[in-house]
Order: structure tokens, then sequence, then C-alpha cells
């Protein structure tokens, strides 16, 4: 095994004879093998140090190698268990199987079968963690602490995102372009029961209405000029997990009366086929338009959209949640300087409330792209207007403010920046005395402490790092 680190084998088995025969032979086959002679022993082996492979009898005194499986799948899930058996319980190593058990051995065992056994179970321990690994990519890249936001409508759709996740319903998600209707699909789809199966988006304002209906539902030989061979829908290649349909509003009256049909029978026929498909599939959808306008204008059906309106996510704009711009900013940069190894401390006061006043038409999408520019062409440690886009900081400067123009924002998130930057200068001028600030401010302390703690004002940043 060269010089990498000897891999772990653990043998649980009453009969002495065996247990030691098994570790003499996998010790001189270059593993790390040690026995033992019941399930409690066996249990103190693995709090001591964990091993790659179990190989454990069946039939032991203290409990079965029944119950050693079930605990080890439950703690241990990780390691490969492998249960040995006599001749006369076979049935009984099979259920082990069903159980998780990677597979069985019959005494007497022979050399050349434990050899190939346990070669073939470390590969199955490393898909496991390959596929562990690439879980944890998922969530990190798809899951929920992704979406970022600690503005009160954003709660709202955390909670909503944890509530409908593990149902069959179908969620309609609402927003402008760039709110991130894509990323809480994902987040739906990967807190569901549905994590394991497949993820399938389909934008269809992206495609012509002429190859929509065969993209979601596939077409035979023929249908059409250029349907040279059979093709399966998006809509089959999602069967056990979730299609996310984007742009739904977009969708023709034909193909709205199919996807009726999918919504209400889980059924269909693919473009030029009389066969019918079945399939097992949660439906997300996502329109940038309200659907309630577009209904009342006659371009969706109202049905559908009472079938599709079960519960719906509605995303607010980034005009709407300009209090999670700073936090948005900061998740960005973070993203990018791990992307492009760079190292750059923060944003510049300037910098940040230019951000803040800019109306953000592409909404997180653009903050986002914004952010990752900056990254890319600053040669400083901090993030400064002149690094920002030029049509963004002349609109900032020239575009009206104040009384000239009207944001839809509630009042309090209007107030919270002048009311941040009262604070700080506050502050400053008190040289950082929280006492004589509030006395200042007159407000007592503990309102100071927790606006402080909002505002991220909780210590001078001239002496942070």
């Amino acid at each position: 095994m060269g010089s990498q680190e000897k891999k772990r084998v653990l043998i649980v088995d009453d009969d002495r004879i065996i247990t030691e025969s098994l570790v003499e032979f996998l010790q001189l086959e270059g593993y790390e093998a040690a026995g033992v002679g019941s399930f409690a022993e066996a249990m103190a082996a693995m709090d001591r140090r964990r091993c790659n492979v179990v190989l454990s009898d069946i039939n032991m005194p203290d409990a079965d190698g029944f119950e050693l499986l079930r605990v080890m799948r439950q703690r241990y899930p990780e390691v490969v268990v492998i249960m040995i058996t006599g001749y006369g319980t076979i049935e009984s190593a099979v259920e082990a199987i069903k159980m998780g058990a990677y597979d069985y051995l019959t005494k007497p065992i022979i050399d050349d079968e434990i050899r190939l056994t346990v070669e073939r179970a470390l590969q199955q321990q490393s898909l496991i963690r390959e596929n562990q690994a690439l879980r944890e990519q998922l969530d990190l890249r798809y899951g929920l602490d992704n979406i970022v936001g600690h503005d009160y409508k954003m709660l709202k759709v955390f909670d909503l995102i944890d509530t409908v996740a593990d149902s069959p319903t179908t969620v309609l998600i609402q927003g402008q372009s760039g709110t991130g209707k894509s990323l809480v699909a994902r987040a739906i789809h990967h807190r569901s029961a549905r994590r394991d199966g497949p993820f399938v988006e389909v934008s269809c304002g992206a495609l012509p209405e002429s190859l929509l209906e065969s993209e979601l539902f596939g077409h035979v030989k023929g249908a059409f000029t250029g349907a040279v061979g059979d093709k399966a829908g998006k809509f089959k290649a999602a069967d056990g997990g979730t299609i996310f349909l984007d742009e739904i509003s977009s969708a023709t009256p034909a193909l709205q009366v199919k996807l009726l049909r999918v919504l209400q029978e889980r059924e269909f026929e693919p473009v030029g086929s009389n066969k019918t498909e079945r399939i097992d599939v949660r439906v997300i959808l996502a329109s940038n338009e309200d659907l309630v306008k577009v209904v009342q204008a006659g371009r969706f059906r109202q049905d559908l959209f009472y079938r599709i309106n079960v519960v719906t996510i509605r995303l607010p704009s980034m005009v709407e949640r300009i209090t999670d711009i700073p936090l948005l900013a900061r998740h960005f940069l973070e993203t990018y300087c791990r992307e492009l190894r760079k190292d750059i401390g923060g944003f510049t006061d300037a910098c940040m409330q230019c951000l803040q006043r800019y109306h953000w038409p592409g909404n997180v999408r653009e903050l986002e792209n914004v952010i990752q520019r900056a990254v890319v062409l600053t040669k400083s440690r901090t993030i400064d207007v002149a690094d920002l886009p030029e049509e963004l900081v002349a609109q900032v400067e020239n575009g009206p403010v104040g009384d000239d123009v009207y944001r839809p924002i509630p009042l309090k998130v209007a107030l919270e920046e002048p009311e941040k930057r009262i604070i700080e200068r506050a502050l400053r001028a008190n040289n950082w005395n929280r006492q004589i600030t509030a006395q200042v401010l007159e407000i007592n302390r503990t309102t100071l402490y927790k606006k402080m703690k909002r505002y991220g004002l909780e210590s001078d940043p001239g002496k942070r790092g």
C-alpha cells in the first residue's frame, strides 16, 4: 500500500480462532486490523479509533450482528459493514444487505474472497465520501444559508422555504428579474425529500414558442421538421425530482393547457405521440410579471393560475431591502476574494453610501456583478467609489434625490441610514464613549447598544483589525 496511511479493519466475532486468523491475514495484506469478540467491545473500539471497514459475525452472545449493523449505520454511516455468516443462515445475510450491509461472507472464509470483498468495500467507502463531499458542495452552493438577507421581508421568505420544502405542494415564486428566484427554487429542492433526485431548470422565455412544448414534453421521430429521432423532454428528465419553470407567464395558450393537465394528473403525451407518459415530479414555477394582472389581461388561463397559486413566495426588489445591501455586498466581496485570491478588507463609507443610493434595476444579480467587477479591477485593499461602474456613480450623483423622487420603501427602512450616520458621528465626537453618546442623543444606553449592534457600530472602525 506504499506510503499511504493503512486502512483500518475491525473484525467482530466471538470465535477467537476466526478473529485471530482474519486479523493475521489482513495484516499480511497491508491493513491495520484488530479483532474483538462482542458488540460492546466493538463499540468501545470504534469510540477509541474509527475504522474504515467492519467485518461482523451475525451470531454473537450479547447482541447480534443486526443490532451492530443498525448502530453502525446510525452512528458511523461512512463505515462499510460486511457480515459473516454460516451456510445455514444465508437468509439472515440477505436481510442484512437490505438493512445496509455492503456484502456478506460465508464460513469457512476463503482468502481470495475476503481480499476482494475488503478491496471493494474500501472502494465503496471512497464513493460514499465523494458523494458526501458533493452533497456538502451542493448545500454550500444552493442551501438556504446561501440566500443572504436579514430584512424582515427576506426572513418571511426563509420561513416559507422551510415550511413548504418537504411537501409536494406546487410553489409559485414571484419577483423582478435578478431577485434570486432560481436560488430559492434550488433551496426548496435541496431541503426536500427529493434532494437526491434531479433538479431541472427551464427558462420558458428563452425558448421559441415552436420549441418550448417539445423541450418540456419531448417528441417522437417525425413529429415535426428536424425531429430526426425520439427525444425525452424536461419533465421526463425531472422524474423523481423537481422541475423549475421560470418566466411561466410567457407560455402559449396551448402549452398552458398541457401544463394544467400535468399539474392535475402528472401525465402528458410527447409531441407527435399518442403514448401517455406518467411522472412523479415536484413543480416550482416563477414569474417576473404579476400573474394576477397577466390573468386579467387574458394572457394566462385563470384555472392554471389557481392551480399554481397554492403557495406564493414573493421576493422583494433591491429597493425594498436596501438595509441588506451592506450584507450582500460583503457576502459577494468575500466570495470573489476567495475565488480570485485577493485580499480586500471592505468598502469605504462613500462607496457603501453610493451602493445604497443606487436604484438597482437588475436587483441582486446586478449588485453581484458590480462587486465582482470591483474585486477584479481594484488595486486597493478597500473598494471605493472609483471602483464602481461610471454609469452607476453618475446616476447616483446626477439623479434626483431627497424629496424630488419617491422610492417605494417603508418609512422605517428609509430612516435607518440617516439614523446610522447620526449615531456614528455622535460616537466619533465622543471618542466612542457609549455612556456620553447616549446622554447626548437623549436615549438610554440599552437602546444605543441595540442600534449600534444593528448597524455594525460595535467598535471604533479606526481600531479594528
